[in-house]
């Protein structure tokens, strides 16, 4: 069972992909507890569910938690445009639209702080420059590692290529299975949301959406 979510033309109040340029250019503001607050507080929730974090096999578990914390979120000590900032103009000529499928990615949900498990599909078309395509997986995984919802990573990643790269165009699509609907609550395994931004060409020619969602299907592209 697939949900669909394509992005729309914003209302006045509402903006399809976020304007902020601290969104893309600077790392999140974050005021960090210190370790021994964080696992302080991995002490409690071992309380809360039930179990005693003095029994050995969990006498280490708040530093192991807190340490991957740190790796799980690191998205929050990266910045897009340092990634995207290196380009190259010796390109040949070439124009034609740049695609990256199956990206996979790891996040987590701001709502319930459980696992999203997707893949990423990204394409751009080139206004004279190019990335390295490792930038644009990095992109994604920036963006990733961070607390999220499907809709506003997507918006994400499509923001800061189009802003950054500065591209004739962006496409982004996101297919991702969601713990918080999978473990927890109506627990249906197996259920993918699918969520689209488009950029520039690719959302005012919809012959580039369809060329964009071909590629990504078609099984001789992958």
């Amino acid at each position: 069972m697939d949900a669909i979510i394509k992005s729309f033309p914003p209302r006045p109040d509402q903006t399809a992909v976020p304007a902020e340029k601290s969104a893309y250019m600077d790392k999140p503001v974050t005021n960090r507890p210190s370790r021994e607050e964080a696992e302080a507080a991995v002490r409690i929730l071992l309380r809360w569910a039930g179990d005693d974090p003095d029994r050995e096999g969990l006498k280490e578990t708040p530093a192991r938690v807190v340490k991957a914390y740190r790796e799980l979120f690191a998205g929050y000590d990266l910045c897009p445009a340092d990634e995207l900032g290196r380009t190259f103009e010796e390109v040949a000529g070439f124009d034609d639209m740049v695609v990256l499928k199956d990206i996979s990615f790891h996040s987590h949900c701001e709502h319930h702080m459980v696992p999203i498990i997707g893949r990423a599909h990204v394409a751009y078309l080139p206004d004279g420059k190019v990335v390295g395509l490792s930038k644009i997986a990095r992109v994604v995984d920036i963006f990733a590692r961070r607390l999220q919802t499907q809709e506003s990573m997507t918006a994400q990643i499509a923001g800061a290529i189009q802003e950054i790269l500065k591209p004739r165009g962006a496409a982004v699509m996101i297919e991702a299975e969601h713990m918080c609907m999978s473990m927890r609550g109506i627990r249906k395994q197996g259920s993918n949301t699918i969520t689209t931004t488009f950029t520039g060409a690719f959302k005012e020619q919809p012959e580039e959406q369809v060329r964009f969602i071909t590629m990504v299907r078609d099984p001789r592209n992958g």
